[in-house]
């Protein structure tokens, strides 16, 4: 019995550091109650930025979780963040304890055994999500397997100002065409902007014959096949950009102002509802609105994940979860709010749930599910790691 009680003693530590079941969700509510979660996030908008404030507000109102608000200009910082501690042995209460993420460093954070999980597909509210019909299960092509939970859908669409636009383009060989016809007024965010890699993705699955050899990881060869023609493209649309392509806005935020100054009459947005946001905000005029291509645009969902040496697991978790909630899903869809588009499966909501998002006016810019048509796929991330690079060489300037 001496020896038993020897083992427990030694065991009680190790016990109490170990990894809460996501499985057993009274557990991690109770472990979660009076942790703090860092969330390392995006904090380039204004509206983000309140949102979050508001799901900190929310989840210590019911769960006792205090989220604080990590600014970020660039995600990668927090991968490097983490795998910086992870070579130091720093394993057990890391300085990151969820991250907003998706594509290249999901991928990189997931190969290099970063992630805690797999946790999102027994989070309570996954059970409403709409993992049918929405690519949630995948990022950019790499299989999720339950390493990310998703909290918002988006889509490319184009912005343009009707009052001097009033004509949409099905393509992006009538874009060019029209940039040459109407030099100076578009332009897209320099890359690597997450916003302005977004564009090349655009033109290279809409103008390629075969866009399904963007979906399997980069090769010498595939690249050489692939890239010529967007090298081709943009060296046709770079001079009739917006200042002749040399100067480029910093980030997608800084594109709507150009519009609302009248500088330029076409923009690109990977929020469907963000137009009307601007509108109601009175940074965009009421005569802007969106459209997209004949063959569709790309779209993706936003993810959280957690890292694997979070010291506030049960929170990160619990926050997950009511980022998935009708009530933080209709929140975020309010285009007074956010204007994301949602992860849920209308038909799994209760009657009173799916009344949150019937009464929703999306606005006067934002296209309806069935207008926005045909979801492209992301290409696999190997492709814009090295096509970011090379447009900054061919067409990159200072800022």
């Amino acid at each position: 019995m001496k020896h038993l009680a020897i083992l427990a003693a030694i065991m009680s530590p190790l016990a109490a550091m170990a990894d809460p079941d996501p499985a057993d969700w009274d557990a991690v509510t109770q472990e979660a109650n009076g942790q703090t979660v860092y969330w390392n996030a995006w904090g380039g908008s204004t509206t983000t930025n309140d949102f979050i404030a508001w799901v900190g507000d929310r989840v210590a109102e019911d769960y006792g979780v205090t989220l604080e608000h990590v600014k970020l200009t660039d995600t990668a910082d927090a991968v490097t963040r983490v795998l910086s501690e992870k070579q130091a042995g720093e394993n057990d209460d890391g300085a990151i304890d969820m991250i907003w993420i998706n594509g290249a460093n999901f991928a990189a954070m997931k190969e290099a055994d970063l992630l805690f999980g797999p946790y999102a597909e027994q989070l309570p509210n996954w059970a409403i999500v709409d993992s049918a019909g929405k690519s949630v299960q995948t990022d950019f092509t790499v299989p999720v397997e339950g390493f990310e939970s998703p909290w918002a859908m988006a889509q490319v669409v184009f912005v343009h100002d009707t009052e001097d636009m009033p004509n949409t383009v099905g393509s992006m060989v009538e874009l060019l065409e029209w940039a040459r016809e109407n030099p100076g007024r578009f332009s897209y965010p320099q890359p690597p902007d997450f916003l302005g890699t977004t564009f090349l993705k655009q033109v290279l699955v809409d103008i390629l014959p075969d866009p399904q050899i963007l979906a399997t990881p980069v090769t010498d060869a595939t690249y050489d096949e692939v890239t010529p023609i967007l090298w081709d493209y943009l060296d046709l649309l770079t001079p009739n950009l917006w200042r002749q392509g040399k100067a480029y806005p910093a980030t997608g935020t800084a594109m709507f102002p150009l519009i609302a100054d009248g500088e330029i009459d076409l923009s690109i947005s990977f929020s469907p509802g963000a137009a009307s946001t601007a509108i109601a905000n009175n940074e965009l005029p009421p005569t802007v609105r969106t459209f997209v291509l004949d063959k569709g645009t790309i779209g993706n969902a936003s993810f959280v994940a957690i890292p694997y040496n979070s010291g506030s697991k049960a929170g990160a978790m619990v926050v997950a979860n009511f980022l998935m909630s009708p009530e933080a899903q209709a929140r975020a869809q309010d285009p007074e709010v956010l204007g994301y588009g949602t992860v849920l499966n209308m038909d799994a909501l209760s009657a009173d749930d799916r009344a949150l998002f019937d009464a929703l006016d999306l606005g006067v810019a934002t296209l309806s599910p069935a207008d926005l048509g045909v979801v492209q796929a992301e290409p696999h991330p190997s492709w814009m790691t090295r096509i970011a690079d090379d447009w900054v060489a061919r067409y990159g300037v200072a800022q």
